[in-house]
């Protein structure tokens, strides 16, 4: 055999032998597919605490921000198909106009949508802003507490994003923390692993290529935990998805028609893997005003929805006298009764001041009796799906504050 012809060879078997991690990996996720499917045909929810779960995402971008090509309509089909409820738009913000009166906002096709804004602020922080202002298209010429301090007098929600690059925690008047962020998660990928994977997975399983990548947002909660205990104050927790709908390789005509194309994160799959449940007095309708309500008392949670559908997950507390639910304060008697309930059985966590109190494996439904003050909240895993599935948070509440 010819040297050329060898050499050939030699490079062809070493091709396909890099592709067997790829290949065992795409097999991991067939085998992860079926897990989710089986978890969910097992689901239940039994309770009825008088509200409503509503699910949505918020952190949201489109055209107007000028990191994404994404138009309204695939928002739109984006969600419906989803089967969400509401979308916070939370857009960048311009000099030249105001990106959030232009935003989706309203009902469309059934779905709620609220127009917010991402700012950037002198001191190099960015907040998200619910809803969004024309104040805010000159938030990064004012400094992080004077942003805060205008929002929060007109009335708006004001949540730390990226809380791993934010520096002024010792602000006053923010409501919550962007616990999660797809995007600060997905920077920790390696893009020619990501490639490949891509090339094995992305036809099959295009969601579940997530799951390569989560990672339990551990800096990020230890950050929360450290705020509510340093400001004393109620600070609520949010997911963000960060949906652009920017990542991929496309041939585009001179019109801007994309001819081939291979979008890697489509609002479609954007919208499925994390999610904010919020939860509703049944007497009351659900429109912005009571969507905003829930997300300013903490009465929510965060589900990693692709791993399992999380509705139905419940944290509640009672004193004798009083009942509360995540979110809440409730005032610390003798004891306090808090009840975890989870649609399927996994791993219940609860955490005071972010240390671990108790851990069970196996159970849908505990109760602890806690006899100090704290903040208290839950992490829920589901250990029965595969690694490193299973040792990645699945839902995380808001604290219940015992005081």
């Amino acid at each position: 055999m010819k040297r050329w012809k060898k050499l050939l060879l030699l490079l062809l078997v070493l091709v396909l032998l890099s592709q067997i991690p790829f290949a065992y990996r795409r097999y991991k996720l067939g085998r992860l597919h079926a897990a989710i499917q089986q978890l969910n045909s097992q689901r239940v929810v039994t309770e009825d605490n008088g509200l409503t779960e509503f699910k949505g995402v918020v952190h949201v971008h489109s055209f107007l921000g000028g990191h994404s090509s994404g138009n309204f309509e695939e928002i739109i089909a984006a969600a419906k198909s989803n089967q969400l409820n509401f979308v916070a738009m939370t857009e960048h913000t311009s000099g030249n106009f105001n990106t959030a009166a232009m935003t989706l906002k309203g009902m469309h096709a059934g779905i709620l949508f609220i127009n917010g804004n991402e700012v950037s602020t002198a001191n190099s922080d960015r907040l998200l802003l619910l809803p969004g202002d024309e104040s805010s298209d000159t938030g990064n010429i004012a400094p992080t507490q004077e942003v805060i301090s205008k929002a929060k007098a007109k009335g708006l929600l004001a949540f730390v994003a990226y809380p791993q690059e934010f520096n002024t925690w010792d602000a006053s008047g923010y409501d919550g923390v962007e616990v999660y962020n797809i995007y600060t998660n997905a920077r920790q990928i390696n893009p020619l692993v990501m490639f490949f994977d891509g090339l094995w997975s992305h036809r099959s399983y295009p969601d579940l290529l997530f799951a390569n990548f989560y990672r339990r947002p551990t800096e990020n909660l230890k950050k929360w935990d450290q705020a509510i205990a340093a400001t004393g104050r109620r600070l609520r927790a949010v997911a963000g998805n960060d949906a652009h709908a920017n990542v991929g390789i496309s041939l585009d005509d001179d019109s801007g028609k994309t001819l081939i194309g291979l979008k890697l994160d489509p609002y479609e799959i954007s919208f499925r893997l994390v999610r904010v449940h919020v939860l509703v007095p049944k007497d009351k309708a659900f429109d912005s005003e009571s969507l905003l309500a829930a997300l300013a008392a903490g009465h929510s949670f965060v589900g990693f929805d692709l791993f399992c559908e999380s509705s139905g997950f419940s944290f509640t507390a009672a004193n004798g006298t009083e009942n509360r639910i995540q979110g809440d304060e409730i005032s610390l008697t003798k004891e306090v009764k808090l009840t975890v309930s989870t649609p399927v059985a996994g791993r219940i966590v609860l955490l005071k001041d972010g240390n671990i109190v108790q851990d069970d494996t196996g159970i849908n439904k505990r109760d602890y009796t806690v006899t100090d003050k704290g903040s208290y909240r839950v992490e829920v895993y589901l250990p029965q799906l595969p690694k490193p599935a299973g040792e990645q948070p699945w839902i995380i509440s808001n604290p219940i504050y015992v005081r």
